[in-house]
């Protein structure tokens, strides 16, 4: 479950400084996911923790120079094998939407979570990132019950024009289909 600090017992903690206080009275209501590789098309390596924390070796890939002084997170991330690691507490504003509306309401990294998926618009994720993912999703939704499943969207969705992920290779209709209803805290 959620603990009293906004974080997933199931998850590795990897603290970002790329977070800060959402506005005053605004609760999670929306769930965006992503997909982030690096460099581009790689899985695997720890360059999207280093990203995530400020501590990428810029040296390390000529792909990496275009990321200088680039400050982002998400609240979550799945890699490919299905490993959660946690970068930001779900009560805390992550560095994950840029500039995005969702129906009208702009800023979602205000009241929205985001998840990112290590993947590609061109690759197929794996099994165990739509089964993590589902879990995921059905613990949020527990904590945080105004996510609905109309409430659940893409990056491509909220930043049209600018963002293409996850991309056409997301099967949403597996995911969606595969998200609990609603997680029952386990009793003492």
């Amino acid at each position: 479950m959620i603990d009293a600090d906004g974080r997933l017992a199931i998850a590795r903690w990897r603290p970002s400084p790329n977070a800060d206080e959402r506005p005053r009275g605004v609760e999670p209501d929306l769930l965006v996911i992503h997909s982030i590789s690096l460099p581009p098309g790689e899985f695997g390596g720890p360059w999207i923790e280093q990203l995530f924390c400020n501590q990428l070796d810029l040296d390390a890939h000529p792909y990496f120079a275009t990321l200088a002084g680039l400050r982002v997170s998400a609240h979550l991330v799945i890699r490919r094998d299905g490993e959660l690691l946690q970068f930001v507490a779900l009560h805390r504003r992550a560095w994950h939407a840029g500039r995005s509306s969702f129906r009208g309401r702009p800023e979602c990294n205000d009241y929205a979570i985001g998840i990112e998926l290590e993947g590609t618009d061109q690759t197929p994720f794996s099994d165990a990132q739509y089964r993590q993912l589902a879990r995921v999703t059905g613990l949020i939704r527990t904590g945080y019950p105004a996510i609905t499943a109309d409430r659940i969207t893409g990056h491509q969705n909220i930043a049209p024009g600018r963002k293409t992920d996850p991309g056409p290779t997301f099967d949403w209709e597996r995911y969606l289909a595969a998200v609990p209803a609603r997680v029952t805290p386990p009793t003492d």
